[in-house]
């Protein structure tokens, strides 16, 4: 164990390699699970140096996992093995390269996607998806690790949808191009160059390889914008009314939230109190009457408007010129009148559009409860039995779920024509962890009284959560992020599980790249 601290504190120097004692436990803590503490964490700036950890570690046989952002609930980068080597990208954060000709953009696998969209902003273009709400930690090699969602993935899909080319370094250190750049002469401006090797590295969690360098596409930027929001009676009514917005792609945010969801959120700060939030409002209107007349809308709202809303859904249209958006205003209004939902005040699309990148308070809940969201990504067709099956589950657990008084809410939202997510949520009195002190403001944690540890309650949520994963799989829904707590293994058919086994095989021969993610060991 000496001999592998020496050779990575002189790759990576003294100040990159923590061996303190929380360190070791901080960086193998999610929002939901706690690892086996690490042997060190490792901070490489570059990807020779992150080439060169990768392969003295395996050479040393020790097991080596990626952390970004650390914003994971399914134990991503959680080590399945005690004295792992976790290795955090985020000191690998620069913007390589932005090229409006061949219109692209590379950055470093550790830059988040709040430092990716402030370099683009004066540029005049922007990524099609361009980043999560937990973008102020959350990195890009996280993000398409992970196939995460959310800013643009209404209209443009999910992150894997505007990758063009990645540098993956191997178990081996060696380092693989994949699309246009894995050409002998070629640059990373174009995804497909034979086989989809981009792809096969989207959403595998560190499996197959680490990433080092990430290009996505470029489009010009979006400065027409309308946010509309309506209530609903239903999940039932909003989930029709989401699935035909998005197979129209009307807009390139749809999100919406269940009573309970909603409550949580109305149990914060007034949104018309909060001065960071309105700012952003202003700044993003423009002129100063536009400004004006914005923060003053905002905040004359408040939060009384949403009283007596049962279910809301949120929309955001954005367009390059103003007459393409209000024609989509118009027919998303007119879909609303159809499904019977009522139009309230947009002070909730107004404000996360013009603050996308906000502090990660949410991650526990208003009254410092723990807060564990759980996903499945169903087709139109589909979403609305799922719904109801969930209900049925909550039923039947209905008197434990009130003995251990855990909060039962929904996300709902929608990517490209023919998605819509569910996301259950559960909120309960339990400790907090080392990551909920980390991330969370230390102003806002200080507020708020912490809860004493409360097992019971939490093996309850477990078991919640492994009732629902046993719903979507009956239903055949997909997953993101899959990490270590979605049976991958145990859904996929045995052919496509033999291929890419195989491939793992071939990249990973040991094994020892965040093992037991998808399921995947070494043979």
């Amino acid at each position: 164990m000496s001999d592998i601290i020496q050779n990575l504190k002189a790759i990576v120097g003294e100040d990159n390699l923590l061996t303190d004692e929380l360190s070791r436990q901080l960086y193998v803590t999610d929002v939901f699970t706690r690892g086996p503490a690490a042997l060190a964490v490792v901070r490489p700036t570059s990807t020779e140096q992150l080439a060169a950890v990768v392969k003295a570690a395996v050479d040393a046989d020790i097991p080596v996992v990626p952390r970004g952002g650390g914003m994971s609930y399914t134990s991503g980068y959680v080590p399945k093995y005690e004295n792992s080597i976790l290795l955090d990208t985020s000191m690998m954060n620069k913007v390589v390269e932005i090229n409006t000709d061949d219109m692209f953009v590379t950055v470093q696998a550790g830059c988040t996607w709040q430092d990716l969209h402030n370099a683009l902003k004066d540029t005049g273009f922007r990524t099609p998806f361009w980043g999560t709400l937990s973008g102020v930690y959350a990195t890009v090699g996280g993000g398409l690790s992970q196939n995460c969602i959310f800013w643009g993935s209404a209209l443009y899909g999910p992150s894997a949808d505007s990758v063009v080319s990645m540098s993956i370094v191997l178990a081996d250190g060696s380092v693989l191009d994949t699309g246009s750049a894995a050409h002998k002469n070629g640059t990373p401006w174009y995804r497909h160059f034979g086989p989809d090797l981009t792809g096969l590295f989207v959403g595998d969690c560190g499996a197959l390889g680490f990433k080092a360098t990430v290009t996505l596409k470029l489009i010009p930027q979006t400065p027409a914008r309308r946010g509309l929001s309506f209530a609903a009676e239903t999940g039932d009514q909003l989930l029709a009314f989401a699935s035909e917005v998005s197979r129209q792609q009307l807009a390139t945010e749809v999100c919406g939230f269940d009573p309970f969801l909603q409550g949580q959120r109305l149990k914060r700060e007034s949104l018309a109190k909060d001065f960071k939030a309105l700012g952003g409002v202003m700044k993003a209107a423009g002129g100063f009457g536009k400004a004006l007349k914005a923060g003053a809308k905002v905040a004359l709202a408040g939060r009384g408007y949403m009283k007596d809303v049962k279910f809301s859904i949120h929309t955001l249209v954005e367009e390059r010129y103003d007459e393409l958006a209000a024609i989509k205003e118009k027919a998303i209004r007119e879909l609303a009148k159809e499904h019977g939902l009522r139009e309230i005040e947009n002070s909730i699309p107004t404000i996360m559009r013009a603050n996308p990148f906000g502090p990660v308070n949410s991650m526990i809940g208003p009254e410092a409860e723990r807060w564990l969201p759980v996903h499945c990504v169903a087709p139109h067709s589909k979403v609305r039995d799922v719904f109801k099956a969930i209900g049925e589950l909550y039923e039947q657990h209905a008197e434990d779920i009130e003995k251990y008084e855990i909060g039962c809410g929904y996300l709902f939202a929608t990517i490209g024509n023919s998605v819509t997510v569910i996301e259950p949520v559960f909120f309960w009195p339990e400790a907090l962890n080392e990551l909920h002190k980390h991330a969370v403001e230390k102003e806002h944690l200080s507020k708020l009284k912490e809860h004493d540890p409360n097992p019971d309650a939490t093996a309850k949520v477990y078991e919640l959560r492994k009732g629902l994963i046993e719903i979507f799989t009956r239903f055949g829904t997909m997953h993101m992020q899959l990490g270590k707590s979605y049976p991958y293994h145990e859904q996929v058919k045995p052919e496509a599980l033999r291929l890419v086994e195989a491939i793992k095989q071939q990249v990973d021969p040991k094994g020892l790249l965040n093992p037991g993610t998808l399921g995947l060991e070494a043979k």
